[in-house]
């Protein structure tokens, strides 16, 4: 019940109001923790397990809380807990908008995509676009819905939002920057660790081509973690994803084209529907919500 209930909540609502929303709160937590400690490796270590303390503390107390309560509800309410740590209809709408975007103009689509991915989308050409737009659906399936569930399952709330704390923490301090090479190390570090299992069930999850295939695919990424989701869509496609000088997935498929995009929007639902069934039949033989 908690993990449906919060699944729908997501598929109604999408995201909490920003002011409520406890990963723009965790946002001014990292904002903060950066102004106390200001420079060096070991600050922001030091930064990173301080804001990891306070969420955990946060989350422990609610799920304690919630686990005292003896009332019919009570998955419920810890669905609603349990809602903003994942994003599925956010992260699907905003993918499937870059493509209504590119009806109307490159440009538009690329000031569209901006707003999903770090790369520079000045330089992109159509092709370029959608193979961005399908990277980043890939890579944000594990992140945004795979990931908190996972660990949600495992060690409940406090599990759900440590990862969801460790995830926007990388994105905040994990860019290789000169200004968050070193202070960023251990936020990239724990986030690549959290996400080892999740992308490779990822990758599972959205093709049948086999692990052989799927694992050649994910060596030609820098990252341990992101080639698993995006080169499994790339193969179950059959498609070629690139980001220029970085990697290039499946080499040998077609450049992507707009019948591509709605293609994986329906693969990545369809596996989220399985992630939401196996996720709820788990949770409630663990935690019994």
């Amino acid at each position: 019940m908690a993990v449906l209930f919060a699944a729908l909540l997501d598929a109604v609502f999408r995201e909490p109001p920003a002011r409520l929303h406890p990963v723009v709160g965790i946002g001014r937590l990292l904002a903060g923790l950066e102004r106390f400690w200001r420079s060096g490796a070991g600050a922001g270590a030091l930064a990173w397990l301080a804001g990891a303390a306070a969420v955990l503390a946060l989350s422990s107390l609610a799920w304690w809380g919630v686990s005292a309560l003896e009332v019919p509800g009570r998955a419920l309410l810890v669905g609603l807990l349990l809602w903003p740590a994942f994003s599925l209809q956010m992260l699907t709408g905003e993918v499937a908008a870059v493509e209504a975007s590119l009806s109307r103009g490159l440009d538009e689509a690329r000031v569209r995509l901006s707003r999903l991915v770090s790369r520079d989308t000045r330089d992109l050409d159509e092709a370029g676009v959608r193979m961005a737009a399908l990277e980043t659906l890939a890579e944000n399936l594990s992140d945004s819905l795979v990931a908190p569930l996972f660990y949600f399952v495992l060690f409940g709330l406090p599990g759900a939002w440590l990862y969801r704390y460790a995830n926007t923490a990388d994105a905040v301090w994990g860019y290789r920057t000169p200004r968050y090479r070193r202070w960023g190390w251990l936020a990239a570090r724990a986030d690549d660790l959290l996400n080892w299992i999740p992308a490779r069930l990822t990758g599972l999850l959205l093709t049948s081509r086999g692990l052989a295939a799927l694992r050649r695919e994910a060596g030609r990424t820098p990252s341990p973690n992101a080639g698993w989701p995006m080169g499994a869509l790339a193969l179950a496609l059959g498609v070629r994803l690139e980001k220029r000088g970085v990697y290039l997935l499946h080499p040998s498929g077609r450049a992507p084209e707009p019948a591509d995009l709605r293609r994986a929007l329906v693969r990545v639902r369809r596996a989220a529907v399985a992630v939401y069934a196996l996720a709820a039949l788990l949770s409630w033989g663990r935690w019994g919500l």
